[in-house]
């Protein structure tokens, strides 16, 4: 199996060099016709959202749905795919960071019962609680 770069996943989304995007998608489409799968690991959709929030003011909805889009093909496959589905789950319930939503169910995943962190907004997860 072949891992995916988060630059190959925001230039596929993005769009915003057109020759990368295009390389990506052709790539996408001859794993297709090989039946070939591709994963994205667990950082990298942390690092994708990370960068679709900070580097194209994307809105959390906007980032929800492409994280649906590609779960939706065939070709690729996601490491942890249930802290994925945990995620989508609870992106439009909590206040909190999608990177944190992230980071909590990927650690409960991993049988952490909970977490401790400086930030406030993480901390209104039930996962955290505020280190004073």
């Amino acid at each position: 199996m072949i891992a995916l770069d988060t630059n190959v996943v925001v230039r596929f989304l993005v769009r915003d060099d057109e020759l990368q995007a295009e390389q990506a998608r052709t790539r996408l489409k001859q794993a297709e016709e090989k039946r070939e799968r591709l994963l994205i690991p667990l950082l990298v959709v942390l690092e994708t959202i990370w960068v679709l929030e900070s580097a194209y003011e994307k809105t959390r909805a906007e980032i929800l749905d492409a994280i649906r889009a590609l779960r939706q093909m065939s070709v690729l496959e996601f490491e942890a795919s249930e802290v994925l589905e945990r995620l989508l789950a609870d992106g439009s319930e909590y206040g909190a960071d999608l990177a944190d939503i992230l980071i909590a169910h990927s650690a409960r995943a991993a049988g952490c019962e909970s977490g401790i962190t400086f930030d406030r907004k993480a901390a209104k997860l039930p996962f955290f609680t505020l280190l004073k």
